[in-house]
């Protein structure tokens, strides 16, 4: 059920800030916050910053603390350490009802005996505040739902229960809005659906969003900033551009899509180009994106970034061509095609090619040979385990 706050929040200017200490901070401040239970830690010494406004999604596999931190930020968790400011007051203590936090849940928690309208209308009632008829008429309005106002939670789909369970929430005035997984339960079409539908809804009413998932589609689509978790801590925050193209990590750069990684070690190193020996192949990464301290590395490439060509082909990405792949599976997957290709020093390579019909398809066994621009790789610090966050690691 959503948590009603006391004292409705004030709107102000996304992203703004008094100063830098935490009483003067607008938006959400953890600082050193840690959650033990016995036997191990989930949260470790995290420090974050979510601006006023902002839509922040914390992403990452089960387990890696996501949600147990967004329950110290909901009061439903207490921290073994740290502190949590919101607005410049400090909230690591408060009782949830005394914060200005609402929170939806993936299972909506919807009164079956209410119609739609006395749902979102519940905390209002509750606190005999006035005006609760044109409120709730305003926020059914928000998330379009005024022509079901009478109806019962029963007679809706998923996505409009789950705008139902977002309108009772945000009616509240909450400083932030939690959500918990909240698209978890919808099939593929609506979930996508849902995603462009509630970041309308969080641009329209100038809220602070904190969205905690495992889905990398839905963290990227809707959130300005991600903050990826991985064992308790964050492993890498930024635009979903910036993770998805220059993941410092190997967990990132498995976990967010996928990503091919070859051992390389660092030849020369230049203010704007690192080159690196691949498998007795010399190729260019942009220095801005190593991230290995030492000359042992992993070369990442993005499967969708590589070309594929029959051998001597003039493929349009000059700098880095490796010759000698050998096609050892195809998969056709509509808008593009998957292909397998086994290179000369044994390892498979990923490749997704467009269907646009200017290249030919190539079956399995055929010679080929790859290349990619340099402006796409990533060097990556070889002590890192090259299968972290990959689907078959994270499942395990």
């Amino acid at each position: 059920m959503s948590q009603v706050a006391d004292t409705p929040a004030t709107p102000a200017r996304p992203g703004t800030s008094a100063g830098g200490d935490p009483g003067s901070y607008d938006g959400l401040r953890l600082r050193q916050l840690t959650k033990a239970f016995a036997g191990f830690t989930a949260v470790q010494s995290l420090d974050l910053d979510v601006p006023r406004g902002s839509f922040f999604a914390l992403l990452g596999p089960s387990g890696c603390g996501k949600t147990t931190t967004l329950r110290m930020v909901a009061g439903l968790e207490t921290p073994t350490s740290g502190t949590i400011t919101l607005a410049g007051q400090d909230i690591t203590f408060a009782k949830p009802y005394r914060r200005p936090v609402n929170t939806v849940f993936q299972s909506y928690a919807l009164f079956p005996h209410l119609d739609i309208f006395e749902n979102v209308a519940f905390g209002l009632r509750r606190r005999r505040e006035k005006d609760v008829d044109r409120r709730v008429h305003e926020m059914l309005d928000l998330v379009e739902l005024t022509s079901q106002a009478r109806k019962r939670p029963a007679q809706l789909s998923g996505g409009q229960q789950q705008r139902v369970a977002l309108a009772r929430a945000l009616i509240n005035s909450p400083e932030v809005l939690l959500l918990d997984e909240p698209l978890g339960a919808l099939d593929l079409k609506l979930r996508r659906s849902m995603q462009i539908e509630v970041k309308r809804i969080q641009e329209e009413v100038g809220r602070t969003f904190v969205h905690v998932t495992h889905d990398q589609e839905e963290a990227m689509t809707m959130a300005d900033t991600v903050a990826v978790m991985n064992g308790g801590v964050i492993e890498q925050m930024g635009p979903p551009a910036e993770l998805y193209e220059n993941p410092r990590s190997t967990f990132v750069a498995n976990f967010l899509g996928q990503s091919n990684l070859v051992a390389g070690r660092v030849l020369r190193r230049a203010a704007d180009v690192t080159t690196v020996d691949m498998q007795g192949i010399e190729v260019s990464v942009p220095t801005p994106r190593v991230h290995s301290a030492t000359d042992d590395g992993w070369v990442g490439i993005r499967p969708e970034k590589v070309l594929i060509g029959p051998p001597g082909a003039e493929l349009d990405a000059p700098g880095n061509t490796i010759p000698g792949g050998v096609v050892t599976d195809v998969s056709f997957v509509g808008v593009s095609t998957l292909y397998l290709v086994r290179m000369p020093w044994g390892q498979e390579l990923q490749v997704f090619s467009q269907n646009t019909g200017r290249t030919r398809m190539f079956a399995q066994g055929e010679q080929v040979e790859l290349s990619w621009r340099p402006e796409y790789a990533f060097l990556l610090d070889r002590s890192q385990d090259a299968a972290a966050g990959s689907a078959e690691r994270v499942g395990a």
